[in-house]
């Protein structure tokens, strides 16, 4: 295929916009309506891309269309070549005015109740005209699409240590242990020292087994030499499992970060337990071989900031 003749000189933007819409909708009647162009008009783009590519894009059914693989190479390379364009648009915008922007920064729960809000406020300290846009991200189940399908550019997780995904980039901020918790008029708050293996009996608020958190929590007890408790409640949310801890019924595992920023807002008291250390890391992860805009640079080093004033903190 001759790039000059066939492709560089016929296929335009508006085509991949179009192949986009197509795509997404699963029908050109909703495409249509989602450009607010005519029926007509998408399918004649459509046909003429397949013409000038020699290969069909979608497959037709009385159901709407499906991608064929030629289309889905396309929509991955159109998918490229508007977040190379929103990247530079970006980059532009920013040597136009350093101070001002948007950034969207995806991130679990756990980062939230975290370490998120002492990142976020030493960004905003330094660029306080930036709208930044935080977007839940579940990394705890091992699920990046948002990073992947560029709805934001870097994800703050926290992950077990190596994490290996041929297609994104990690890097380690500070390893960052559990501590257990309980209500602040719990019977275990008035103790000071307890053993991991006094708690075994008692009821526990803990995250799936199958999650990233559930799989760190059992090396914890396993190191022990512990069998990990049954579970009252098996949850992911940060905002039920402290609740649940603060009433005083239930005692459970955070990571120190969380544990701290909480104990005084929901009552929690951390208890004196010593917790083996697990090889977890709260990590900056972005795409490989896609360079992060300014913003994006500018916010990864104040994550640096804040992890290494928690890991002095730590000494």
């Amino acid at each position: 295929m001759d790039w000059s003749d066939r492709v560089g000189h016929r296929v335009r933007l508006r085509d991949l916009h179009i192949v986009l819409a197509v795509a997404e909708s699963g029908s050109m009647a909703k495409a249509s309506a989602m450009l607010a162009i005519s029926h007509p008009v998408v399918s004649k783009a459509i046909s003429e891309l397949e013409q000038t590519l020699g290969v069909s894009l979608f497959d037709r059914s009385s159901r709407g269309v499906e991608p064929t693989p030629y289309g889905r190479a396309l929509i991955e390379a159109a998918i490229n070549v508007f977040d190379e364009m929103r990247q530079g648009f970006k980059r532009i915008e920013f040597l136009v005015d350093p101070t001002a922007g948007e950034l969207a920064v995806g991130c679990p729960e756990i980062i939230l109740a975290g370490v998120l809000p002492a990142i976020t406020e030493h960004f905003l300290g330094q660029h306080p005209r930036v709208q930044l846009k935080i977007i839940h991200a579940d990394t705890a189940l091992m699920q990046f699409d948002q990073l992947r399908k560029h709805n934001v550019e870097l994800l703050i997780a926290r992950m077990p240590r190596p994490f290996v995904d041929e297609d994104l980039v990690s890097e380690p901020l500070f390893d960052e242990p559990f501590s257990v918790v309980a209500g602040i008029d719990s019977q275990w708050a008035r103790r000071r020292q307890i053993e991991l293996a006094e708690l075994a009996g008692e009821a526990w608020v803990l995250p799936p087994p199958d999650s990233v958190p559930g799989v760190l929590i059992a090396e914890i007890f396993r190191k022990h030499g512990l069998r990990q408790p049954r579970a009252g409640i098996l949850t992911l949310s940060v905002q039920l499992t402290t609740t649940m801890i603060a009433s005083g019924r239930f005692v459970g595992l955070l990571p120190s970060s969380v544990a701290r920023f909480n104990a005084r807002r929901v009552r929690l008291k951390i208890l004196p337990v010593k917790v083996p250390t697990v090889l977890g890391s709260v990590v900056v992860i972005t795409v490989k071989k896609r360079t992060p805009s300014p913003l994006a640079q500018i916010f990864i080093s104040s994550a640096r900031a804040v992890a290494k004033s928690i890991s002095d903190d730590a000494i």
